[in-house]
């Protein structure tokens, strides 16, 4: 399988989540960290620095249950200046680029 090349937004949204996740272990350990969510070490300090920009959802979802971090607010904030606006209609969230 052949991956496409990361656009310049995939590259930003990918570091703002490495930075977010850096904030919300403070001063945990990564190795503890790393490993009260399954993952290597390795891999939650490429995400941390964003060399892995878009990693699986099933690694977010476990390191953000051990920071206690809600996914709603991981994406609302790796989101937020990539220039999308979320509009919510009959409790459905619709994710929709600006025209530029």
């Amino acid at each position: 399988m052949v991956r496409l090349p990361l656009s310049p937004a995939e590259v930003e949204r990918g570091q703002r989540l490495g930075a977010l996740l850096r904030r919300a272990r403070g001063e945990r350990s990564m190795l503890l960290t790393a490993l009260a969510a399954g993952v290597s070490p390795e891999t939650l300090r490429k995400i941390e620095s964003g060399r892995v920009a878009t990693p699986a959802f099933p690694t977010i979802a476990a390191i953000a249950d051990v920071l206690g971090l809600s996914l709603d607010a991981i994406w609302s904030e790796i989101n937020q200046s990539d220039g999308r606006v979320e509009l919510t209609t009959s409790g459905h969230t619709v994710d929709q680029r600006l025209a530029s």
